[in-house]
């Protein structure tokens, strides 16, 4: 039963591939290149998981796609230890986190070179059941802030410019909570003045202070992201995936107004839910797959669900219509398909192997999908054909992280700590 829970965090059993061929794909080698036009402004703004919206999708135009005349060339290239943060990318500088002599390690980058700007150490436990272990969640950067998660509970505020640490609160002390089986993965989500986790108890604390502001009942916590929006009748709401339900509370006091159960196999829902025009959508795996439920006031109701649609460890992208995810588990990474499913009705349009379990963002109608095994793919987000325009290795394997696309640089990393900017400017 344990190689079922392979590597940490669910995933679905796979439905039947797409009979028809996968077109043929060419992996591009490096070349040289003119230098890049500089930009005007540094690369960002991307300050928290899933970027500024939360939905994974990156609002800038100016890179290129032309990958087959121009293959992207790796800017720069270092190690920030072991673990599965994604980055934050603000006013020039990057934020992620790493695992590294029994300590984990937040670093500030400068996002152009790659050059330490200031890192802060604290003792952390690598967590690595079944996976790699290290920090899973990914820095949130507010104002003049920057906040982070480590795998035991371990959030802190810190000077977004300094490192200088502002406050910290042992999550598993201040809720009396165990350390669930892959540790703590939520990244902290800004809400107003206030920072709220997924920690057993969904929970809002000061921004400023730390201090406890509201938390709601016990649940066994979810090893996804809550989502803040608001809904038609102007209520400022979260939705967060537990490994109980899906739970909509209010923003301002943690008062529940909805829940709709979801318990998976393994305990392991992994995703952030995905809202649009009062529906909420959520994925997760060993065969459990997707809902669409719509908000009715204090009701969640099922519009459909299915098993076809079944995200690991990386939630969907909602673009023009349609949702765009990986389906399958790493434990039988060839089996894993990328598929494309109409929002409203639930139906697959298409379905295409050869990612691997990997992990994926959107820009300009523009999927980037870094693959498991560490190439960087660029596949139109299109609902009539799978379409791939480029490819090209930029890692080894494993590679479960959300590549991100700033300031026309795309950067990846592996779970080894590999972290590597990508240069996708435009040339001059």
């Amino acid at each position: 039963m344990l190689r079922v829970v392979l590597m940490g965090l669910a995933v679905a059993m796979l439905a039947c591939e797409n009979p028809s061929a996968p077109p043929q794909q060419t992996v591009l080698a490096p070349a040289k290149l003119p230098p890049p036009a500089e930009s005007a402004t540094p690369p960002g703004p991307w300050p928290q998981w899933r970027g500024p919206q939360q939905d994974g999708i990156a609002r800038e135009t100016n890179w290129r796609r032309n990958w087959d005349q121009h293959p992207p060339q790796i800017l720069w290239k270092t190690n920030v230890g072991i673990g599965y943060s994604s980055v934050a990318v603000v006013q020039g500088r990057l934020y992620t986190l790493g695992h590294r002599d029994g300590q984990e390690h937040l670093w500030c980058l400068d996002a152009l070179t790659g050059k330490p700007l200031w890192k802060d150490s604290y003792p952390g436990k690598l967590v690595d059941y079944l996976h790699k272990g290290g920090p899973g969640s990914t820095p949130t950067v507010t104002g003049k802030y920057v906040l982070t998660l480590g795998r035991e509970g371990q959030l802190r505020c810190y000077e977004a410019s300094s490192g200088k640490l502002r406050w910290s609160q042992e999550l598993q002390k201040l809720f009396q909570v165990e350390l669930p089986d892959w540790g703590f993965t939520c990244s902290p989500v800004v809400v107003g003045s206030a920072v709220v986790v997924d920690a057993g108890w969904i929970a809002a604390l000061d921004l400023e202070t730390g201090k406890l502001l509201w938390k709601t009942g016990p649940f066994r916590p979810g090893y996804g992201t809550p989502l803040a929006f608001e809904d038609s009748q102007g209520r400022k709401l979260l939705a967060v995936l537990t490994n109980d339900a899906l739970v909509v509370v209010r923003q301002q006091d943690g008062k529940l107004v909805a829940k709709y159960p979801w318990e998976t196999p393994y305990v392991t829902s992994a995703t952030t839910p995905i809202v649009h025009q009062d529906h909420i959508f959520i994925s997760t795996g060993y065969n459990k797959g997707c809902v669409l439920l719509r908000l009715q006031g204090d009701k969640l109701v099922k519009v459909y669900g299915h098993n076809r649609m079944a995200n690991h460890m990386n939630t969907c992208i909602l673009w023009e219509g349609h949702l765009y995810g990986i389906h399958g588990n790493s434990h039988a990474r060839r089996q894993c398909r990328l598929v494309c499913m109409d929002w409203e009705s639930g139906q697959i349009r298409w379905q295409q192997r050869g990612f691997g379990c990997g992990a994926w963002t959107l820009a300009d109608g523009m999927l980037i999908i870094l693959s498991d095994d560490g190439r960087l793919c660029l596949v139109e987000a299109n609902p009539q054909k799978f379409r791939q325009l480029g490819e090209v290795k930029v890692l080894e394997e494993t590679c479960w992280t959300v590549p991100v696309l700033a300031g026309g640089i795309i950067y990846c990393r592996n779970d080894q700590g590999d972290l590597v900017a990508v240069d996708v400017r435009p040339r001059s």
